[in-house]
């Protein structure tokens, strides 16, 4: 019985080889770096990481077509420009698990956020000028009702080049006058 198993492993070990060879793979002594030689797609800058912290913040994401508030904690209460960043990040991977998005995704258009005596001033390009479309007006939305979500900032205004522009309302119209979350509550949804 020993000779059969002996048999046996050999021809196993002789077929393995022949495997090996047959498919084209060449063997070697020591282990060695792989080269990539084809062309990577980037990938998309992800969301910063969920943070913990004593403040919270609140931001409007988007679901189903509706403004969503998402409320996260953050280590120091963001000024407007940082509260703009966090909203520009998009949903965290949880969020986006939850079915949370956003029409500000990948947008370049806007330039900075500041805040005084009450009002913030959104700086926009000349890309995201309200047109009156359901996705400029979710993405005005989140803005706004992002903004205006601290306790200090009571209106948001958007200029370019220093001069107000008119951007949607969520009744779709477009107006140059300061903006509260108010202005979208028909898009709003908790």
């Amino acid at each position: 019985m020993n000779l059969a198993r002996a048999a046996a492993a050999t021809l196993t070990a002789v077929l393995l080889a022949g495997l090996a060879a047959g498919c084209g793979v060449p063997t070697e002594e020591t282990a060695r770096e792989i080269e990539h030689t084809g062309t990577a797609t980037p990938a998309a800058p992800t969301p910063a990481a969920e943070a913990s912290g004593p403040v919270t913040e609140k931001l409007y994401l988007l679901r189903d077509g509706h403004l969503v508030a998402v409320q996260r904690r953050v280590p120091t209460q963001p000024d407007a420009q940082q509260l703009l960043a966090h909203l520009l990040a998009g949903p965290t991977p949880a969020e986006q698990d939850t079915d949370l998005s956003s029409a500000l995704a990948g947008t370049t258009a806007i330039n900075s956020a500041t805040d005084a005596a009450g009002s913030a001033t959104v700086e926009l390009s000349t890309a995201l000028e309200g047109t009156g479309r359901s996705d400029d007006v979710l993405a005005f939305g989140q803005l706004v009702c992002t903004l205006s979500s601290r306790p200090d900032i009571n209106q948001v205004v958007f200029t370019r080049q220093g001069a107000r522009v008119g951007v949607p309302r969520g009744n779709g119209s477009l107006t140059e006058d300061p903006l509260t979350c108010a202005d979208y509550i028909n898009l709003i949804t908790s």
